[in-house]
C-alpha cells in the first residue's frame, strides 16, 4: 500500500475515534469519599439535566488535614467568576496586611500669605476606594483652619500612583458603563458606603404631574456628568419602564421611559468615564461651597512636583474593614484597586501585570500551584481567567493558619443571613436549611459561569472546605451549588468508617 495512503487511513481512524468518543468526566479513583453516601449524593446532584453540556468542577477537602475527600473534574481549568476574589483577597491580606490603609494627600506648591496660597493646590490620590464627598468637606474645612481662603494658582489632580490604564483588557463592552466595570484610578470617589468607586447613583422619581418628566437625582451631585432626561410621568395604571444608561466614551447619561405618577423610584449605579475628573470636580465644588476660591483652572492630568509640601492627608478605613463590602457584596472595583496597589507596593508599578505577578508569587509561596491557572484580573470579570476547583479549595486550606485568616473568614458571605453586610450575596440563599448561618462562601457569577467556594461544618461537627465551579450552562444552576453545600452541611460521617 502507498505509505501516504496508509498514513491517511490511520489519521482518519484516529479522528473518527476522537469525534465519536463522548466527553468523559473525571473522578480521581485514588480519592474515596469518607462515606460512600456523600460521593453518591454529589454525583446524583451533578446529573441534573441543567448541567447537560456544561462543565462542573467540584473539590471537597477536610479543613483539618487538607485531604481531598471528593472531587469531580477538579483539576480542569474553569472560569471562576468572582471566586477570583478569594485569590486576590488572600494575596492582599498577606502582602498589604489587615491594618493597611490608603492615603489621599493635599499638597501646596507655593507660599501661604494673607490667607492666599500663591501657587497650585494638588490633590494626590493613592488608591483609596472609600473616598467620599464628605471627606472633601473635612479637607476643605481643615484648609480653612490652616488659613487658606484663596488659591491663586490651579487646582490639580494627581492620579499617577497607578498607571493610566482604566479597564482590564478583557472587560466586556456592555460592562464598561456599568458599576461592575467601573474604571480604576488612583484618585476616585464613591457615592456611598458600598464604596463603588468611580460611579454615580442616578435615581428617577415620578413627577407630581402626569405628562411631566421624572425628577432626576444624582449622587454625589456634580457638574461632571450630563443628564439627558427623556422620561414621562404616566397615569398610575400604566407600567414603569425606565432605562438609565451612559453613552460609551462620554459622561452623558440618558434616562428614558415611563414612570407611574404613584410609582416607586428607579435607580442605577453608573460608572463614569475618567473618574479622576469626577473627584476633581467634586473637590472644586466643595472648596467653593466652603468659601475657598480657586483663581486658576482645573488640571485633571497633573503630577505633583517634588517641592510641593503636604498640607494635610486622609487615611482610609483599614483593609480588614474594606474587606466587608469587598467580599460580602463582591465589589469588583476593590479587587482591581487591591491588585494595582500590590503591584505598586511590591514592584513600584501600579498596574494589572505587576499586581498579578504578586498574586502568582503569593500563591506559589503558599503551596498553591499558580502554574495551573491563567489569571487576567483581580475581580474575576474576565472570561479569560481559568482556575481549577482543586486549587481554590487548596488555597482555602492553606490560608487557615495565617494570622490574618479571621479577618478573611469574617469577610465571606454567610448563607441565609438577612443582614446585608453579613449574608452579603448569600443572604437569600439556603434559608431554612442546615447550611443557614453555617456556610461561609464566596459567590461568583458571569454569563454561563457560577461558583461557590468556602467553608461549612457538617452535621457530624467536621469542618469541610469546598469549591464548586460550573461553566457553559444555559439556564440557572445556582440551586445545584446550594444543593451540594446543603448536602455537606447535613453530612454525618459513618462511625464505622
Amino acid at each position: 500500500m502507498n505509505p501516504f495512503r496508509w498514513k491517511q487511513m490511520v489519521f482518519l481512524m484516529m479522528a473518527s475515534f476522537i469525534i465519536l468518543t463522548p466527553y468523559q468526566t473525571y473522578e480521581n479513583p485514588g480519592v474515596k469519599a469518607e462515606n460512600d453516601d456523600l460521593g453518591n449524593e454529589i454525583r446524583t446532584i451533578l446529573m441534573d439535566e441543567d448541567l447537560d453540556g456544561a462543565l462542573a468542577g467540584v473539590s471537597i477537602r477536610s479543613a483539618e488535614t487538607g485531604e481531598v475527600i471528593y472531587e469531580h473534574d477538579a483539576d480542569i481549568r474553569l472560569k471562576p467568576a468572582s471566586n477570583m476574589k478569594l485569590l486576590t483577597g488572600a494575596a492582599a491580606m498577606e502582602v498589604l496586611g489587615p491594618d493597611y490603609t490608603f492615603t489621599t494627600e493635599i499638597l501646596a506648591d507655593g507660599d501661604i500669605k494673607g490667607k492666599k496660597l500663591h501657587g497650585d493646590l494638588y490633590i494626590k490620590g493613592k488608591g483609596d476606594p472609600t473616598l467620599m464627598k464628605k471627606d472633601f468637606v473635612t479637607m476643605a474645612r481643615s484648609l480653612k483652619e490652616k488659613g487658606i481662603r484663596e488659591v491663586k494658582g490651579d487646582l490639580v489632580a494627581d492620579d499617577t500612583w497607578y498607571d493610566d490604564i482604566r479597564l482590564s483588557e478583557d472587560i466586556a463592552w456592555n460592562d464598561e458603563t456599568n458599576y461592575t466595570g467601573a474604571q480604576i484610578s488612583a484618585l476616585t470617589v464613591s457615592p456611598n458606603e458600598d464604596y463603588d468607586a468611580g460611579t454615580v447613583i442616578v435615581a428617577a422619581y415620578p413627577s407630581d404631574t402626569i405628562g411631566e418628566p421624572a425628577e432626576i437625582k444624582v449622587t454625589p451631585e456634580n457638574d461632571y456628568v450630563e443628564i439627558v432626561n427623556q422620561t414621562t410621568t404616566v397615569p398610575s395604571d400604566q407600567s414603569k419602564d425606565i432605562s438609565i444608561k451612559r453613552k460609551h466614551e462620554t459622561n452623558q447619561i440618558v434616562i428614558e421611559g415611563t414612570i407611574p405618577v404613584d410609582g416607586s423610584r428607579s435607580r442605577s449605579w453608573i460608572a463614569v468615564s475618567e473618574p479622576t475628573g469626577l473627584a476633581l470636580n467634586l473637590f472644586h465644588k466643595v472648596l467653593e461651597n466652603e468659601g475657598i476660591k480657586v483663581k486658576g483652572k482645573e488640571v485633571v492630568d497633573g503630577q505633583t512636583p517634588e517641592a510641593a509640601e503636604v498640607v494635610l492627608s486622609k487615611e482610609s478605613i483599614p483593609l480588614e474593614k474594606l474587606f466587608i463590602p469587598f467580599m460580602k457584596i463582591s465589589n469588583n472595583g476593590h479587587a482591581e484597586v487591591l491588585l494595582k496597589e500590590m503591584g505598586k507596593v511590591v514592584h513600584d508599578e501600579g498596574s494589572w501585570d505587576k499586581g498579578l505577578e504578586v498574586v502568582e508569587d503569593f500563591l506559589n509561596d503558599s503551596g498553591v500551584d499558580a502554574d495551573t491557572m491563567r489569571l487576567r484580573d483581580g475581580s474575576g470579570m474576565s472570561h479569560v481567567n481559568m482556575v481549577p476547583a482543586n486549587e481554590i479549595s487548596n488555597l482555602l486550606y492553606q490560608v487557615k493558619e495565617k494570622e490574618w485568616f479571621p479577618a478573611y473568614w469574617n469577610s465571606l458571605p454567610v448563607a441565609g443571613n438577612g443582614e446585608r453586610f453579613v449574608g452579603g450575596t448569600l443572604r437569600y440563599r439556603m434559608n431554612d436549611t442546615a447550611a443557614e448561618d453555617n456556610v461561609r462562601a464566596k459567590t461568583g457569577s458571569l454569563t454561563g459561569v457560577t461558583s461557590l467556594s468556602g467553608y461549612v461544618t457538617s452535621a457530624g461537627g467536621e469542618e469541610l472546605i469546598f469549591s464548586i465551579v460550573l461553566n457553559n450552562y444555559l439556564g440557572s444552576v445556582k440551586d445545584i451549588e446550594d444543593e451540594i453545600a446543603v448536602t455537606l452541611a447535613e453530612y454525618e460521617q459513618n462511625s464505622e468508617e
